[in-house]
């Protein structure tokens, strides 16, 4: 008789996943500075916990990509849980932005040495859709724990945006210290504050609906 935990997308072998994981990547951190970040590194910390090569197949298909990936989704969470004691609407718009990019920062930074590697292995060419994908979803999370509601562009824009500080600062915080990221991070939130009023009351839309009224004569006139 088959058992549930060798049934795929059961709820046992998905906790059984979730686990392992988790385990597989406590395993890691501490090889990495020896080791690097690379499929050296999912084989030590698999066998570490008793898997076997198959069993590393299933669980990270795509090796050190999926452990990257865990390590920066743990480091989100950890971000989200220290923000949740932390009330934004107490706080003006940038310091909403300071004040989640600068804890994101911080619980990256906590597991030091295993994670300049692991920014030295999402930094190359050939990882870098998977970066902007997840620095995308850090962004997300980050606005939506400030407050944003918006549905149209600005949705986009925001994300962008602070996609493109959070990586250069992420990389400052690790290597040169949080004095320098969070100086960076300043300095670009002002030049972000200093758009945004740019943009203030100007009709971004107007030239798009112009075309659309445009064709609109041309189809039914």
């Amino acid at each position: 008789m088959t058992t549930a935990a060798h049934i795929p997308n059961t709820p046992s072998q998905g906790d059984w996943a979730d686990r392992m994981e988790q385990a597989v990547l406590d395993a890691a951190l501490p090889l990495a500075p020896r080791l690097g970040w690379n499929g050296r590194l999912v084989r030590a910390a698999c066998k570490a916990n008793g898997l076997s090569e198959g069993d590393q197949e299933l669980l990270m298909p795509n090796g050190a990509r999926d452990l990257a990936a865990l390590l920066w989704r743990r480091h989100d969470a950890a971000a989200m849980q220290a923000l949740a004691e932390v009330d934004p609407t107490t706080l003006k718009i940038r310091e909403r932005i300071a004040r989640a990019v600068s804890v994101r920062l911080d619980a990256a930074a906590a597991d030091g040495e295993a994670e300049k590697r692991a920014a030295g292995f999402m930094a190359l060419p050939t990882n870098a859709d998977l970066a902007l994908s997840l620095t995308w979803d850090t962004a997300d999370g980050l606005w939506r724990w400030a407050g944003d509601t918006a549905t149209d562009w600005n949705h986009d824009s925001k994300r962008v945006i602070l996609s493109g500080i959070l990586i250069p600062a992420m990389t400052m915080r690790l290597f040169d210290g949080p004095e320098r990221a969070e100086a960076f991070v300043a300095a670009r939130i002002e030049n972000v504050m200093t758009f945004e009023k740019w943009k203030a009351g100007k009709d971004f839309e107007a030239p798009l609906r112009r075309v659309t009224d445009v064709l609109s004569r041309l189809r039914y006139r």
